[in-house]
């Protein structure tokens, strides 16, 4: 590149903040940079593996940069190399900043976990799926079960899906034979039990009733969404995208779209924004409501735990009023949606948004005045505004520690331009604030979809034609009720050549054992839900005693039981 770099900065910075960025990278990395360029919100800067971690060491104590996702992709047949894509947001500018870094087999990338925390599961991964090492850290399975065959990595192209699912059919072909039988059903029962939610596990180390300590280990369940859709059609994948999550399926089926129609250039009609803006925030309003009554349950408040479902009920009706289903839309196209909302739903939309605000404010006022409510969600579960940064959180998990961090508003996409609203934040870090940041976003999505409603267009809700083009990157991002969910497309002609799914969890997820430092044994439940978890929500915990040295393994509900008992 040519060392002349003022003008290409100006020309590729959206602000004052890329501006510094580039300058100091193209100061400290040089001829190392091999490219730059730019599209929308995206700055792509393509740098020597040699030099990411020299840049990103002089970068990375910029307040506003996190790490968003990283994506590890397998080109060898494209350019004979693998590629790993560092995204970072810049929030005050509404800026991707994406470094793309070309990793020949068998080389090796220096870490920078050390630089910033959340990237310590994104190498791993990148480890367990594609095999690429990375120096200066210690490498663990994260992904794949520990008796995973060396040598093979599920995410390299050369590995096909049907050689993936022949792994332990000849285990099963054996045990067939050996049962005597024509066919044997697998159901797979540890390490959870099946009444319960969903796989993981935490160790929980206890000197007498406090928590010092915790360990997290998950991917109990590995269901290989990101290579099944390698062989789908671009309009196959959202309905594979919405089956991620049980609760808020819709926002990755939207994160996906988008990400393709921004790789491509694809104009989407406004109606369709609006209308994909409206059902998002439904989706919101049942999520949120679906929490907030577990919340109450571990708290052992039961009747808030019954009103909040109740009411929640009120928003299944309108989902399936909007899309014809209570969950799993299945609405969403490349290029817009395929249903409209019709205008003789627009005074059912308004009337049960009516009901919703006043029967949901009544119950915050009671659930707030229950005093072992309030005094068990105080001071509990505290994140430090510090390490939330350092672990680039999202959602009300940041939001509760005073970071104003919300897609909506930083990296705006389909409607959310159009209406006004404010982001809750709290600066306290407890169980209550985050609690609360999820009351008020309630009260905020119930004002969104009145002004969304008020202000459609009219007009088409799908785009005419579009034309795939390969190896564009694309970036879909929505603001999940938990927080960001990011998707990264690289696209091909038929379909997606690599789909990178980061949901908010995955984020989130690895500052719990902060969170749960200090606190009483009773409150853990209250603080691993607090990030409102989709683990693919701990049921059990192991509870290791330091004084005693018992080890116990009990259901969560007998856990959070305590608190009554011993009140």
């Amino acid at each position: 590149m040519s060392h002349d770099y003022s003008k290409l900065i100006d020309e590729l910075s959206r602000g004052h903040r890329s501006r510094a960025i580039l300058s100091k990278i193209l100061e400290v990395c040089g001829d190392s940079v091999l490219d730059l360029s730019r599209r929308n919100i995206i700055i792509k800067i393509v740098i020597k593996a040699n030099c990411l971690r020299t840049a990103l060491e002089n970068i990375y104590k910029e307040h506003d940069l996190y790490l968003r996702t990283i994506a590890a992709s397998d080109e060898r047949s494209r350019e004979g190399l693998f590629k790993l894509y560092y995204v970072f947001g810049i929030d005050s500018e509404g800026t991707n900043l994406v470094f793309e870094v070309p990793v020949a087999e068998g080389a090796k990338v220096d870490t920078i976990s050390d630089l910033f925390r959340a990237s310590d599961w994104y190498e791993l991964e990148a480890h367990d799926l594609l095999g690429i090492e990375f120096n200066g850290r210690q490498m663990s399975r994260l992904v794949l079960p520990e008796d995973w065959p060396e040598n093979l990595y599920p995410l390299r192209k050369e590995v096909s899906v049907e050689e993936l699912k022949k792994m332990y059919q000849p285990q099963l072909i054996s045990r067939v034979s050996e049962l005597g039988v024509e066919e044997v059903v697998r159901i797979p029962v540890g390490p959870y039990h099946p009444a319960l939610h969903e796989p993981e596990y935490f160790e929980l180390y206890v000197r007498g009733e406090k928590v010092v300590d915790a360990r997290y280990v998950g991917f109990m369940v590995h269901r290989g969404i990101e290579k099944l859709a390698e062989s789908m059609k671009y309009d196959q994948v959202p309905f594979l995208a919405e089956r991620i999550c049980g609760i808020c399926g819709f926002v990755h089926s939207t994160s996906y779209v988008q990400a393709v129609e921004d790789a491509l250039g694809i104009e989407v009609p406004e109606r369709a924004h609006f209308i994909r803006s409206i059902v998002l925030e439904v989706e919101r309003l049942h999520s949120h409501l679906l929490w907030l009554g577990v919340a109450l349950h571990l708290l052992g408040y039961d009747t808030g735990f019954m009103h909040a479902w109740r009411i929640r009920e009120k928003v299944m009706v309108l989902a399936e009023l909007l899309t014809g289903s209570r969950k799993t839309y299945g609405i969403d196209l490349v290029g817009g949606v395929k249903k409209d909302i019709d205008k003789d739903k627009i005074p059912r939309i308004k009337e049960t948004l009516n009901v919703l605000r006043k029967e949901f404010k009544e119950l915050v006022d009671v659930a707030m005045s229950v005093p072992q409510v309030k005094a068990r969600l105080t001071g509990t579960g505290v994140l430090p505004r510090g390490e939330a940064r350092a672990y680039s959180l999202v959602g009300p998990t940041v939001r509760g520690s005073g970071i104003a961090r919300d897609v909506r508003k930083d990296y705006t996409y389909a409607a959310y331009h159009y209406v006004s609203f404010k982001v809750p934040v709290y600066t306290e870090g407890d169980n209550l604030a985050r609690t609360l940041v999820r009351v008020d976003e309630v009260f905020e999505s119930i004002s969104i979809i009145e002004q969304l409603v008020d202000m459609m267009p009219g007009g088409p809700i799908k785009a005419e034609r579009w034309e795939p083009q390969p190896m564009r990157l694309g970036i879909g991002a929505v603001e999940a009720p938990r927080g960001e969910v990011i998707h990264v497309v690289l696209t091909d002609l038929y379909g997606p050549y690599r789909w990178r799914v980061r949901a908010p969890t995955y984020q989130n997820l690895q500052a719990v054992p902060i969170m749960l430092k200090g606190v009483d044994l009773a409150d853990a439940p209250l603080t691993i839900a607090s990030i409102d978890p989709c683990f693919s929500c701990t049921d059990r915990a192991v509870i290791i005693n330091l004084r005693s040295g018992s080890v116990k393994t009990l259901p969560i509900e007998v856990i959070s039981r305590r608190v009554r008992e011993n009140g």
